[in-house]
């Protein structure tokens, strides 16, 4: 569990470029992603580059997969450039496994994650050196999930929405902020809790 002092320190740790942000979905038509993606990129103050992991080429729960196709698209200017690069990852569903698994490789390969999101990762041991925030589409989802680790804030739908709902229309989905210091909770939209930390983890400077 990280707190927001050591979140800070740990991002103090990173090359002071805006992260990437690195997009993991799970098995679902694209048009769900691209739904994501375009309500967040036009909300957010945008990084340098979103990347897509291409899930109908690679298993989405695949996280070797995944670090070679974060290689692949940051490694050609040299073939460690990739490593200089602070990576935010965003995950889905089965995504989750794919990102939680990238996230350590690239860490331990001395790469900077600056944080990893899991959107309904349901039965997914989640823990880390890097900041860590749970979306869950119910508040069963959030209460079992957070068992397998909770990380730092997180959020759950209430009333509850459709899994998939979650992902495509995070706008759309109400609910509650739980802040993980003080265990209080307020209303906001799951829209609203990405984009207040992507924003947080962009801009924040070594």
């Amino acid at each position: 569990m990280i707190n927001p002092k050591s979140e800070q320190a740990y991002r103090s740790k990173g090359t002071g470029e805006r992260p990437i942000v690195v997009v993991c979905p799970g098995f679902h038509p694209p048009e769900l992603t691209e739904a994501l993606v375009r309500s967040l990129h036009t909300a957010v103050d945008s990084p340098a580059q979103w990347l897509v992991f291409p899930t109908e080429r690679y298993p989405a729960y695949s996280g070797g997969h995944l670090l070679r196709f974060l290689h692949e698209q940051t490694a050609r200017r040299s073939p460690d450039a990739w490593l200089d690069q602070s990576v935010i990852f965003l995950g889905f569903s089965a995504g989750v496994v794919g990102a939680i698994a990238a996230a350590w490789g690239f860490h331990s390969l001395g790469g900077h994650v600056a944080a990893l999101f899991a959107l309904d990762g349901w039965g997914v041991p989640l823990t880390g050196p890097f900041p860590i925030h749970r979306l869950s589409h119910d508040r069963f989802t959030d209460w079992s999930s957070a068992l397998l680790g909770a990380g730092g804030d997180r959020f759950y739908a209430e009333p509850p929405v459709s899994h998939l709902d979650l992902w495509r229309s995070p706008q759309t989905v109400s609910g509650q902020w739980l802040h993980n210091q003080t265990g209080e909770t307020h209303t906001t939209t799951a829209a609203i809790f990405l984009q207040t930390w992507l924003s947080r983890y962009q801009h924040l400077r070594p």
